[in-house]
């Protein structure tokens, strides 16, 4: 039985008409750029996210940068990060000429812990970026605690986690600002690139548009050097479609994480680690990520067995390549206040995450667990 990691045809074909009808709308008008399509995408967002702005850009990383260029994060300032992440998280603070401070994660859910970030502030410090890291809510009301005594803004990195909600609250409406991915795999997903940032600011959010566009208002004049960060109007209309779909999407995810857990208790695999939805919490399921012993020769034993996994991800943060000098620049907290970030080594040398698309049938999802009951029978 094939088993892929992400079936993203499954997804298209009830909605097929749906969306291309809205891409011809889109080539009637022969508005491509911003526009009346972006607009009204801004405004059904922020009503859905439960924001006063929306500002639609042309990706989760550009919506981490211009954030962050609003917020005025530049050289000689520092931002901390969790070092468990996807690479964009840490390299749109280095790309300001800001130094991305990193700091261990929860050993329970990957999550930035509070108590390191505590530790890891500075007089430099100009900003903390939690990430809402697979789907589920970091733990925000810890971080805001510890930025707003040391008086710095909070940007959430909700690129993986859109409808996630801690306490009934939702991510992207905790911090200054937040920014979410419609890169193709994620819950809602574009036909490209695509990305948006959530704020309740007025200020901040005029100048986060000033910034997507060169800094121009009105046309050709420049108060400020800011980007191309425009979101197309063609991915727009798509996202349209597709985020009326979102909630039973969402609940999809979550019968499938459900459904594996039931079926790993069944096939006595309780020595490998599943991931945890915290009471109070709604985990989204962006992935589905366990953890367990000899983790690469399960994923070549799944993989002969026609079942796609991924590592999220396989080196942290701190110990990337283009990171190595760091340590002279910038202060590195792990979990216990020292260097060695045990928690993100640990994770990336032992998570995998499994299929958790919400058209995968539960035929498939008995498929895989028994595959991994196999291996480790």
């Amino acid at each position: 039985m094939h088993v892929p990691l992400l079936d993203l045809t499954a997804q298209f074909r009830p909605i097929r008409e749906e969306v291309l009808a809205a891409m011809t709308r889109v080539a009637d008008s022969q508005r491509f750029i911003l526009g009346p399509e972006v607009e009204a995408f801004e405004q059904e967002m922020a009503e859905r996210i439960g924001v006063a702005h929306a500002i639609g850009v042309s990706s989760g990383t550009d919506a981490l940068l211009v954030a962050l260029m609003a917020l005025g994060i530049g050289p000689d300032t520092e931002v901390i990060v969790p070092t468990y992440s996807f690479f964009a998280t840490a390299g749109c603070v280095h790309r300001l000429g800001a130094t991305p401070v990193f700091v261990d994660v929860d050993p329970v859910t990957f999550n930035m812990d509070p108590a390191a970030v505590a530790r890891a502030l500075t007089p430099r410090t100009r900003g903390i970026l939690p990430v809402h890291l697979f789907g589920l809510c970091a733990e925000m009301p810890r971080i805001l605690d510890v930025a707003s005594a040391a008086g710095v803004p909070v940007v959430e990195d909700a690129a993986q986690a859109i409808g996630a909600m801690r306490d009934g609250v939702q991510a992207g409406t905790f911090g200054a600002a937040a920014c979410f991915s419609f890169f193709p795999s994620k819950n809602l997903g574009a036909f490209g690139d695509g990305g948006l940032v959530a704020t309740n600011d007025p200020a901040l959010a005029h100048e986060i548009r000033l910034l997507r566009n060169h800094g121009m208002e009105p046309k050709y004049f420049h108060a400020r050097v800011g980007g191309n960060f425009r979101l197309d109007a063609l991915q727009a209309a798509v996202l349209r479609v597709k985020a009326t779909r979102l909630p039973e999407w969402t609940r999809a995810r979550r019968d499938n994480a459900q459904r594996y857990r039931d079926l790993f208790a069944s096939h006595g695999l309780g020595h490998v680690t599943l991931p945890v939805e915290p009471r109070g919490y709604t985990h989204v399921y962006n992935q589905f990520v366990i953890r367990g012993p000899r983790r690469d020769d399960l994923r070549a034993h799944l993989q002969s067995r026609d079942i796609g996994t991924e590592i999220y991800y396989p080196v942290p943060l701190h110990a990337q390549a283009c990171f190595a000098d760091h340590d002279s620049e910038a202060v590195a907290v792990g979990s216990s206040g020292s260097t060695a970030f045990e928690v993100a080594t640990d994770a990336a040398s032992s998570s995998l995450a499994l299929p958790i698309y919400g058209e995968l049938t539960p035929a498939q999802q008995r498929h895989v667990v028994s595959s991994i009951a196999q291996f480790y029978a």
